[in-house]
């Protein structure tokens, strides 16, 4: 394991104050991922001109992987960013979680072979979003305006005493999350069937739990503060829970509609 690489997926839309804060707490990791990508659902300019700022004095390499913006399609462009990946292992956070200087070494140090974390989160309140948002550099387990408060708790020692295996998709959030990129790919990554806001998460690790991987909820480590905003449109959620519970009823490990093509795209363009 001494050996394995890592990158960071950050998926993004439309933010960049926040982004900003994400990919300077990158900076601070004191274990450097091979490579971020941002996955990016459709920004603007604001966006792909904060990556290009950043680009030549990053202490890694630093990817901008963009699709056209027709509404919330996170799978789809989660998939065309671990499509463009190199490394062993994916870590996924969302671009409005500010990460603890530790957080992919402890990704790294929790994963083993047949598995795959769910990480937890800082809940922020709006005057607490507000501070990181204006620079501040850390927030702890006393710090005012969070909530989930036990999450902003980083102690290793004590983190297998209440990390846990768990088989249930209550829970899953993609914004602080790991797998095997060969296990992704296995079972051909997000369904891009899902659009807009809500289930392609819980969708992916069902398809995990049916091949035969098992889930650590880690808990004590990999801390992250979720920025505080308004909900997305639960407008989708109806269709998005049917594509579901079809999954899970069919007990599904590959989708159709997933990461192959860009794979494939990804092939013709190195040919």
């Amino acid at each position: 394991m001494s050996n394995m690489t890592v990158s960071l997926l950050i998926t993004t839309y439309n933010w960049v104050a926040a982004l900003e804060q994400v990919l300077l707490s990158v900076k601070e990791q004191t274990c450097l991922p091979k490579e971020v990508v941002v996955a990016d659902d459709g920004s603007g300019q604001q966006t792909a001109d904060l990556i290009a700022s950043l680009q030549a004095s990053f202490p890694t390499k630093l990817v901008h992987c963009w699709h056209e913006d027709k509404g919330f399609r996170a799978a789809a462009i989660r998939n065309k960013a671990i499509a463009e990946m190199t490394a062993d292992y994916v870590v996924m956070i969302d671009g409005d979680m500010v990460l603890h200087p530790s957080f992919v070494q402890d990704h790294l140090c929790s994963a083993s072979k047949g598995s795959f974390i769910q990480g937890s989160r800082v809940i922020t309140s709006p005057a607490a979003a507000d501070r990181l948002l204006s620079g501040q550099k850390s927030m702890h387990f006393l710090s005012s305006g969070i909530s989930n408060r036990f999450n902003a708790l980083r102690l290793p020692l004590l983190s297998s005493l209440v990390s846990a295996c768990d088989e249930s998709i209550h829970g899953t959030k993609t914004c602080n999350f790991s797998a095997w990129r060969s296990d992704l790919i296995d079972i051909n990554g997000f369904d891009e069937s899902y659009v807009g806001w809500g289930r392609e998460d819980s969708d992916l690790v069902a398809r995990l739990f049916h091949s035969g991987k098992h889930r650590l909820k880690l808990k004590l480590m990999a801390n992250a503060y979720h920025l505080y905003h308004a909900e997305n449109s639960r407008g989708s959620l109806s269709c998005n829970d049917t594509l579901l519970t079809n999954c899970i009823k069919e007990k599904t490990t590959w989708c159709v509609n997933g990461i192959d093509k860009h794979l494939e795209n990804k092939e013709l363009k190195s040919d």
